[in-house]
């Protein structure tokens, strides 16, 4: 498996799912977010188009962020595979990267979809929330941030699910539970991933998926 992304609603726990799916299946995890601070912290000319939206609040347009990720799938060390966290998010965006990589003979092999309730997503980002200091952090805020995804993402997950290759995977529970549960989902879209996927079902004999 080369090419997988990761997709997830806030509090989900996919950043910590991403670093180790990527470990395992031994390819570079890419972060949107991590593409957006390098290009800051480089003050490229993408970098200081994005400061601007980032510093106000605001969302970083998809013309920018496009071309950070083409810049970022077109570097050396993805040429064997990448996990891609946080991008795309519409159905433009699905079009934009199927390009990118159809334009080097690649592909998305696999997208795993990070399922939990609302109401734990909700609890979950309060508690982070009180945590970090965030006081504008409110539950009405996070309500419409969850709103946004379902909303955004609906449309994009059907597309990938229409291709075959999307897995639904319970993110609630320990987090060595819920990777476990992602390694047997990549076996289950991807056929020529039947060895890896018989390894994690013998790991998890006598064990109970949720």
């Amino acid at each position: 498996m080369s090419n997988v992304l990761i997709i997830g609603p806030p509090g989900s726990g996919k950043g910590t799912q991403a670093g180790r799916i990527a470990d395992h299946l031994g390819i570079v995890p890419v972060s949107t977010g991590d593409i957006f601070r390098a290009h800051v912290k480089s003050e490229s000319p993408l970098g200081m188009e994005a400061k601007i939206y980032m510093e106000a609040g605001d969302f970083v347009p998809h013309g920018v962020t496009n071309r950070m990720v083409r810049t970022r799938l077109n570097e050396a060390d993805v040429s064997n595979g990448f996990l891609l966290d946080g991008y795309p998010r519409t159905r433009a965006q699905v079009d934009y990267l199927d390009q990118i990589l159809a334009d080097s003979g690649q592909r998305i092999d696999a997208v795993l979809q990070v399922t939990a309730v609302d109401e734990e997503l909700v609890r979950r980002l309060l508690i982070r929330a009180q945590e970090a200091g965030r006081s504008d952090d409110t539950e009405v805020v996070i309500r419409h941030r969850l709103d946004l995804y379902h909303e955004q993402t609906e449309a994009m997950v059907a597309i990938y699910a229409d291709r075959g290759i999307l897995a639904r995977v319970n993110g609630m529970g320990a987090v060595g539970e819920v990777t476990e549960r992602m390694l047997l989902a990549l076996g289950t879209v991807t056929p020529e991933n039947l060895e890896a996927r018989a390894s994690v079902a013998q790991r998890l004999a006598g064990g109970t998926l949720v």
